[in-house]
């Protein structure tokens, strides 16, 4: 009886710490970067490197229209992943934005 009035208890800490583990993963895990951003960095790394965008400052459109020409020349991307990356090189690199150049 005594090794019952134990092992309750210990199962319902374990369940609570078990219930509670997936939000302290969640609370400290970093943000996740801008899905486009993340879509560009993995494909279009593929080929080009980022000197090739700094200077592109074409609005959203014209990124699309950039992309769909890579999409001509092999690149495989769904019609989501191209609004992904043409709506985060629009934002990003934009005509309104300011041109970077290199870091020292």
């Amino acid at each position: 009886m005594r090794d019952r009035r134990l092992t309750v208890p210990a199962l319902a800490c374990a369940g609570i710490l078990w219930l509670s583990a997936p939000t302290q993963a969640q609370q400290s895990a970093p943000a996740t970067p801008n899905p486009g951003q993340d879509l560009v960095a993995r494909k279009c790394s593929q080929c080009h490197t980022d000197a090739m965008f700094r200077d592109g400052h074409q609005d959203r459109r014209g990124w699309e229209a950039t992309i769909y020409r890579m999409v001509g020349r092999g690149g495989l991307w769904t019609a989501d992943e191209i609004k992904l990356m043409a709506d985060f090189l629009g934002e990003a690199l934009g005509p309104d934005t300011k041109p970077s150049g290199p870091t020292k």
